[in-house]
């Protein structure tokens, strides 16, 4: 078995572990970024800069092109404000960006096949699983089955912590020793993250039920 495999890494702290859960089973990451024109792109900075430190390859790939497209999400359009409070609120679906991870799992298929990888890693975890769509085990379940059978090359989707939710995903990054100031979460393109977008809310939860603090600097 070939042992390359591409992470879906967006600089965010759940693809952050993924991608050194990859490093800690022996695996050598691909790891892929997309620009999709989200507002808080210093993700992307975070991602290139964690991959230059590792040693990681890195490709950001811009496909900020399909918002002619798709349309909708507070994360792409700034006259949407990005909604404030806990992720299991109604108002979070503002963040939905219509059928983006099977678009990015596409690609990241793709891709996949050309360098002989046969793993597709993504952080899609059960704290997602109301909100997004594209994040429930169905999905994975599914469009795996699609993977298996779209190329001469089998390809499999993994997602680690698909039941697992944001609590135990830091918790597993502490015992595997990861620094979280190298990583963005929130949903607002400041410089400083803002504390009460969903994003931070599930992030802030996770540090304090595991009895640390965050690194990352806030407004507040």
């Amino acid at each position: 078995m070939s042992k390359k495999v591409v992470v879906i890494y967006s600089g965010g702290m759940d693809s952050y572990t993924v991608l050194h859960k990859a490093l800690e089973e022996g695996l050598i990451p691909y790891a892929l970024t997309f620009d999709y024109g989200q507002r808080h792109i210093k993700e992307i900075d975070v991602a290139r800069s964690v991959c230059k430190s590792l040693g990681v390859n890195h490709k950001v790939i811009d496909i900020s092109a399909i918002n002619q497209l798709i349309g909708g999400s507070s994360l792409t359009d700034n006259s949407i404000e990005v909604a404030l409070g806990h992720y299991h609120n109604e108002n979070m679906k503002s963040t939905m960006v219509p059928n983006r991870n099977m678009i990015l799992l596409s690609l990241a298929i793709g891709y996949a096949v050309s360098i002989k990888a046969e793993k597709v890693y993504y952080g899609a975890h059960s704290g997602d699983h109301e909100i997004y769509p594209d994040c429930r085990p169905i999905f994975v379940e599914k469009l795996n089955a699609v993977a298996a059978v779209a190329n001469y090359e089998k390809t499999e989707i993994v997602s680690p912590y698909l039941h697992t939710n944001k609590i135990g995903i830091l918790k597993d990054g502490i015992r595997m020793g990861l620094d979280y100031s190298q990583t963005w979460t929130c949903y607002n393109g400041r410089e400083k993250a803002c504390g009460e977008c969903g994003s931070c809310v599930e992030r802030l939860e996770a540090f304090a039920e595991n009895g640390v603090v965050d690194p990352i600097p806030y407004e507040d």
